[in-house]
């Protein structure tokens, strides 16, 4: 597996919508291990989308809170409660901010095989979910961002 390269700060590739992946295969398998490879080689790091490390699909890696997933056209099925969360970002180094999220989120998404899975998260996963979901959309933290603060 190789350690792909991290996009930073205003890489338009970060506010480029990705497009769904048609066919779960060898090569997105091996993209997948390659985002998770990345995240595992970068400090603090809970998650990562492909488009965070120059890939315009539609996946997503989550190593947070004892769970691990492969991600494949992950969307938000519905959400429910909100929290205040404190958020940071891999593409986005020292810069932190306070944003509302849903308190729950359930999404639907293939796993690596291509078989489909429903998952819900609360709390940090919920925010977990939807930070990464947005970067697929070319959207990022700090667009919905109340506050910047220092940390």
């Amino acid at each position: 597996m190789t350690k792909r390269k991290i996009r930073y700060g205003n890489d338009p590739v970060l506010r480029s919508r990705c497009e769904e992946v048609k066919v779960v295969d060898n090569k997105i398998r091996s993209l997948l291990g390659e985002m998770l490879e990345t995240l595992h080689k970068t400090d603090n790091g809970a998650a990562i989308a492909a488009n965070q490390v120059g890939i315009l699909k539609r996946l997503v890696v989550i190593d947070f809170l004892g769970c691990r997933l492969k991600l494949v056209n992950p969307r938000i099925l519905e959400s429910h409660g909100i929290q205040e969360c404190i958020e940071g970002c891999l593409s986005f180094p020292d810069r932190f901010a306070k944003t509302i999220r849903p308190y729950e989120v359930t999404i639907q998404a293939l796993n690596e095989y291509g078989e489909e899975v429903v998952i819900t998260g609360k709390g940090e996963m919920a925010k977990c979910f939807c930070h990464e979901l947005e970067h697929l959309d070319g959207k990022i933290f700090l667009d919905k961002a109340i506050e910047e603060i220092d940390m």
